[in-house]
């Protein structure tokens, strides 16, 4: 089945999250996904390896359904590549400083001056403009400046999210102005910039909180696993793991009062509403901890459940691997990848489309495994390509 963006040609210049993601969730909807890299292989392919002295972890997730080149378009003839891929393709991604793109030939003014209808998707630490343009940063940096790092832990000191939110809802921001992008030139047959900022991506995902805090300095303190303004809401452990479990609302509190046997509470002024009980979770909390502190993982899950309280299982990652609706579902596609001693698991239709679904049809490209081919279909010789190895262009 073809894919929603079958016949869009993109060029993929990202490195590490923000960029490459993107160009693979392109490449999940049908798109032909160009990865173009230095010549010795771009330092986010050896980050964390699990391909012995390879492919590291994060390359493996980003890259998947792309044809794979390896290019320096900062010599003459490598930018006379760039410029011939440029007027084959619909969008280029590019999450690189302005200074980079400029000297690279990836700025907007240059690339649609090649080709007016290209869409630039461009993404850095803190945007094109403003006192802080030129300065680099990755995800945490973005966690850091947005204050949900302040607000993380128990306030001792500054905790990160394991997981890199900032550089994911990056991507997913910058594949959605790629869309809208592609939708707008229908209609107007031009290409357009479309730009992202970690900062920006970070601020948009804790923005509650500076609602709260502009309109009535609320001045939050980090409080650990609890909810500010909902409770109980926690981590708990139980006799054999650890479980989160949350009432969030009236009903689930009225819920979550019966099963502990704590009807009393619905008429306790400390617990009239989600603000009191948040103040006063510490108290929730530990009623709940004694609850849990005398059942199992799967008694306790299987009680809120019955309940209809959201709960579930603080895991590990082999332990979300075999999680059981994990594998009914087969969330995961295994994707053999060549030295890795295990197939890599791939989560598979994160959007599950009905009639065209997302489709990860292909392996991450070894390094520069499809440079001539990519190079002959823009008309470059045989020769011309021995030419460009040996001048170390590609």
């Amino acid at each position: 089945m073809a894919g929603v963006l079958e016949g869009i040609r993109v060029l993929d210049f990202g490195r590490y999250i923000a960029g490459p993601y993107c160009g693979a969730l392109l490449g999940d909807l049908g798109a032909e996904v160009i990865r173009i890299e230095k010549l010795d292989g771009s330092e986010d392919r050896w980050m964390t390896p699990v391909v012995p002295d390879k492919e590291g972890v994060t390359f493996l997730q980003m890259n998947r359904n792309k044809l794979g080149i390896t290019l320096n378009p900062t010599k003459p003839a490598g930018r006379e590549v760039v410029a011939r891929l440029v007027k084959t393709a619909d969008v280029v991604v590019a999450n690189l400083p302005v200074d980079t793109l400029k000297d690279m030939g990836l700025d907007y003014e240059t690339l649609s001056a090649i080709n007016p209808r290209i869409i630039l998707a461009t993404t850095s630490m803190f945007g094109s403009e403003g006192p802080y343009a030129q300065r680099v940063g990755f995800d945490t940096i973005g966690q850091a400046m947005s204050g949900a790092m302040y607000l993380s832990g128990w306030g001792d000191r500054p905790m990160r999210t394991a997981a890199p939110y900032v550089d994911f809802s990056t991507a997913y921001l910058n594949t959605i102005g790629v869309m809208a992008a592609l939708m707008e030139r229908q209609k107007s047959g031009k290409g357009q910039k479309v730009e992202t900022a970690l900062i920006r991506s970070a601020l948009n995902a804790f923005n509650t909180q500076h609602i709260e805090q502009q309109v009535i300095h609320a001045n939050r303190a980090a409080i650990g696993n609890r909810a500010w303004t909902a409770g109980p809401s926690d981590a708990f452990k139980c006799t054999d793991g650890w479980i989160f479990a949350m009432a969030l609302g009236q009903p689930l509190f009225v819920r979550w009062c019966k099963l502990m046997g704590e009807e009393a509470w619905l008429n306790d002024p400390r617990f009239k509403d989600d603000l009191q009980r948040g103040n006063n979770g510490e108290v929730l909390s530990a009623r709940m901890q004694a609850w849990c502190g005398e059942r199992t993982v799967a008694a306790a899950l299987e009680a809120l459940a019955t309940a209809r309280i959201p709960a579930g299982p603080i895991y590990s990652p082999q332990q979300a691997l075999d999680d059981p609706h994990v594998k009914d579902q087969k969330m995961f596609k295994q994707v053999e990848f060549p030295g890795a001693p295990r197939p890599v698991p791939y989560l598979d239709q994160a959007v599950k489309l009905s009639r065209s679904p997302l489709e990860i049809r292909h392996r991450p490209p070894l390094l520069g495994e499809h440079t001539d081919q990519v190079l002959e279909e823009i008309g470059y010789s045989k020769d011309e390509i021995a030419k460009l190895r040996k001048d170390r262009v590609v």
